[in-house]
């Protein structure tokens, strides 16, 4: 048979040669070497064997055996975890007292159990965090001070209101270990077990007789101290339910818990058991928390565990979604119910004075059943950063101390913040609005208070209106119009152990302010809020008047935030404030000098280890 001179076919890259025609039978498949084995990439047929590379060479003169093992020291071992390496290597040296650097009774690094044999612990993830925090501050002020019954302070002084001037010093030191399992930088963890005690020494001096001591022959100043217990509680994991560690954990015990994003209905440490968790990559968080509350110290306002905890029960269930309404928005919705059944019960404080029930109306207890419908919202919507509040109170009050007959609580509470950030500077514009009581003598009470509030919230402690107690004299004995560190007129006898009241006149604010970031350390924010009585009908009642304006006044405040380390271990915070009495606080309120105006200091210093 004749040979046919074929079309050249490109040769495999390995062995090409160039003009080389390739003789073929008809019908015949192509020799193995002439099919281009790179036509497909990343494929090879079977039985191929590319050809190797050339062979590499390396010369090195002058190369140096390494050293043999009997040249290395005897006296160093390596350390078996990561948490130490660092320290092997010699660029870090643990102080037990250096709280900058890593440092093994921070959490930093696990504990070491061959140096405490005696813990009962297993495995090498366990960590213990140590704190020490001293709180100290110099408060002096004024506020209208009502004058004794009995006897005064000075001769002469026979009117409503005396002298304004008082002064308070606080130094508080809190001590928390933690006992931690687990590597928590990226997970939850496995067990937690944590105390927190807080001593506190106090001193207060005011200018007349009756304010600080329900005797009259006590005087006006007072010092005390108390040992409170803060936290106390296990943390429990129960288990992980994706691969991004979304949980569900139990924590029992006494425990700081916050039902909203700034505290206005529940922020407080109490006794309680509380399931929470997280699905979809953190993006869902819930809560389910019930909690019995513990009896506060008088003058320090600490938990109390040595006094049987209140009848006051609240069951508390919320949960969050991130980018919800909107992307960048965090939505909570929450639910809770107040359960008090202290209406056939008295308690007297540590001073003397009746908090339970409050000398109010026909001066007998109360039971009440309360359920809060609320949304909650923080994030920011572009360049404007938000949170909002709203709360609906709905529910039953066994004994109305106006009526002495169950009355039906319907109650609205609103609140929201604006802010918009430029470099440095953030401005602020709030408004907050929780419905009065507009006829004490029905059957309803409109009058929105809270569970136990500690708000975050246009200016916060700085505010005059916040920080400050005003008593409510002539109304109602023993009665604050509004509770120290709490913003709404609640007409409590003590915010710390009195009872929620829904027969109050209200509350209405609109604030605006500004943070000035001068430096990373230094801070300067500045706040002024105007404040209204949403309805004075209850007032008027309490007082026997006939109107009362409705106008608190304008609160204006500065403080200045200095951290000399750029952290939160050293805070010197140093603030003033001024209250401009409106018509209704003066038709209220006034004292000995008729100063037109009430102030207040507040110098903080923060040391933590």
């Amino acid at each position: 048979m004749p040979l046919l001179l074929a079309e050249p076919v490109a040769p495999a890259a390995s062995d090409a040669r160039p003009g080389a025609p390739v003789l073929q039978s008809p019908g015949e498949e192509p020799a193995p070497e002439d099919v281009d084995n790179g036509i497909i990439n990343g494929r090879r047929r079977p039985g191929y064997q590319p050809p190797l590379p050339d062979k590499v060479t390396q010369s090195n003169p002058g190369a140096v055996r390494a050293p043999p093992p009997e040249a290395f020291p005897t006296d160093q071992f390596p350390v078996p975890d990561r948490w130490r390496l660092i320290q092997t290597l010699g660029l870090v040296t643990e102080h037990w007292w250096d709280p900058y650097h890593q440092n093994t009774y921070k959490g930093d690094r696990p504990i070491n159990r061959a140096k405490v044999p005696w813990l009962p612990i297993r495995g090498d993830d366990w960590f213990f965090t140590a704190g020490l925090t001293s709180d100290t501050v110099l408060e002096p002020r004024t506020f209208p001070i009502p004058v004794g019954v009995q006897t005064t302070e000075r001769a002469g002084s026979l009117d409503v209101f005396g002298k304004d001037a008082s002064f308070v010093f606080s130094q508080t030191f809190i001590a928390s270990a933690s006992l931690v399992k687990g590597q928590t930088a990226f997970k939850p963890p496995e067990i937690e077990y944590k105390l927190s005690l807080a001593l506190n020494y106090n001193y207060v001096n005011v200018p007349e007789k009756r304010v600080l001591f329900v005797q009259p022959s006590k005087p006006s100043h007072r010092s005390d101290h108390f040992l409170g217990v803060q936290e106390a509680f296990i943390d429990y994991h129960l288990r992980n339910v994706s691969e991004r560690y979304d949980f569900d954990s139990i924590r029992v015990g006494i425990q700081p818990f916050q039902t909203d994003f700034r505290g206005f209905l529940f922020n407080d440490e109490q006794l309680g058991i509380r399931l929470f968790g997280n699905r979809d990559g953190n993006r869902f968080q819930y809560n389910l928390a019930a909690f019995w509350r513990l009896e506060k110290d008088t003058n320090s306002g600490l938990n109390s565990v040595v006094e049987r905890p209140r009848d006051d029960f609240l069951f508390i269930a919320n949960v969050y979604r991130q980018d919800f309404l909107i992307p960048a928005l965090t939505s909570q919705i929450t639910l809770a119910y107040n359960r008090n059944r202290e209406g056939n019960e008295i308690k007297i404080d540590d001073n003397g004075f009746p908090v339970r029930p409050a000398l109010l109306g026909t001066l007998r207890g109360r039971d009440y059943d309360v359920f809060y419908l609320g949304y909650n919202a923080d994030g920011h919507i572009g360049r404007i950063n938000l949170t909002a509040s709203a709360y609906v109170a709905l529910g039953e009050d066994r004994n109305s101390f106006f009526t002495g007959k169950p009355a039906k609580i319907r109650a609205f509470f609103s609140a929201a913040e604006l802010s918009y950030d430029h470099d440095w500077m953030r401005f602020r514009l709030s408004g907050l609005y929780a419905s009065g009581d507009h006829h004490p003598y029905d059957n309803k009470e409109t009058g929105f208070d809270a569970v136990f509030e500690n708000p975050i919230f246009a200016g916060a402690d700085t505010s005059y209106w916040i920080r400050q107690s005003i008593p409510f004299a002539g109304g109602g004995r023993v009665i604050s119009i509004n509770g120290r560190n709490g913003i709404l007129n609640s007409l409590r006898s003590s915010k710390e152990q009195g009872q929620s009241n829904f027969n109050n006149p209200g509350t209405v604010l609109v604030g605006m302010g500004a943070d000035f970031d001068l430096t990373p350390q230094l801070r300067l924010s500045t706040n002024a809020n105007h404040l209204w009585f949403q309805d004075t009908a209850t007032l008027q009642t309490l007082r026997n008047e006939g109107s009362i304006p409705d106008d608190i006044g304008w609160d204006l405040s500065a403080a200045a935030v200095w951290r000399p380390k750029a952290t939160q271990n050293i805070v010197f915070r140093l603030s003033a404030a001024a209250l401009l009495p409106g018509k209704g606080f003066r038709d209220l309120f006034d004292n000995a000098g008729n100063d037109r105006r009430y102030y207040s200091v507040l110098a903080n210093v923060i040391v933590s280890y």
